[in-house]
């Protein structure tokens, strides 16, 4: 569903991603993890072309992200984004703002788009906060209305960077369930996060990082129990206290 062959990317002098190599099956739901500045955010903005790359060829659901002439939107249309930031539009209601993309991007006739939004809504657990603006949402609430918005366009793969590191810590969980929901549905998953508990319980498989490169890939069973890279058995003893 996602390749990426040895991309690289800088930023100036920088040197941010180092010949990553990745593949990612469908329905697969992958955590990447490292230390602060390790490429992780970087890297999964790729995927989407929010950040351009150097070198290298990245591939989604069979088309060359990086081909000539690609339609960007429509790009991202097929790949849903959540952001550590919510970015929802705040003069529109949660209901419009998930039905946006579909009117907009899809020509989705509305009253199809209104009753698939709902839907997601729902599922998010917010049908009870259709014409509340984002202001008066919480930021796990806002977060989930972000997650309800990346699904509108029905997209085979979501990517989500950082989602919850903005959150107060008892809104996390809120957010995390409807991840664990979508990956238990099949649905493709990238998802860069500090919560190591998600990637334990939900992901098939965690991938370190560090200085721009992949170190690690393994099942979260073996990532934890048995770190094989000294950089990942020590981010592991830095942020699990119980460790070893």
């Amino acid at each position: 569903m996602i390749q990426l062959e040895q991309v690289n990317k800088w930023f100036g002098e920088n040197h941010v991603l180092k010949n990553v190599d990745l593949r990612i099956a469908a329905g697969e739901v992958v955590v990447v993890c490292g230390p602060s500045g390790s490429g992780k955010s970087t890297l999964i903005r790729t995927i989407n072309r929010l950040e351009p790359i150097e070198k290298g060829s990245i591939t989604v659901n069979g088309q060359d992200v990086y081909a000539k002439g690609l339609n960007i939107n429509t790009l991202r249309a097929g790949i849903g984004f959540v952001f550590q930031s919510f970015n929802l539009f705040p003069h529109m209601s949660v209901l419009d703002n998930v039905m946006f993309a579909p009117l907009n991007i899809r020509k989705t006739p509305r009253d199809t788009a209104m009753a698939d939004a709902k839907v997601l809504l729902e599922r998010v657990g917010l049908s009870h906060k259709l014409d509340a603006y984002p202001g008066n949402l919480s930021g796990g609430q806002q977060q989930r209305v972000a997650i309800a918005r990346a699904l509108a366009l029905k997209p085979p793969v979501m990517l989500f960077d950082e989602p919850t590191s903005a959150l107060d810590p008892e809104m996390v969980g809120e957010v995390l369930q409807v991840m664990k929901s979508l990956a238990r549905d099949g649905m493709t998953m990238v998802c860069v996060t500090h919560e190591m508990g998600f990637a334990r319980e939900v992901s098939d498989r965690v991938v370190f990082m560090d200085a721009g490169e992949i170190l690690e890939s393994d099942t979260p069973a073996n990532f934890f129990s048995a770190p094989k890279h000294p950089r990942a058995q020590r981010f592991l003893s830095d942020i699990l206290p119980s460790h070893g």
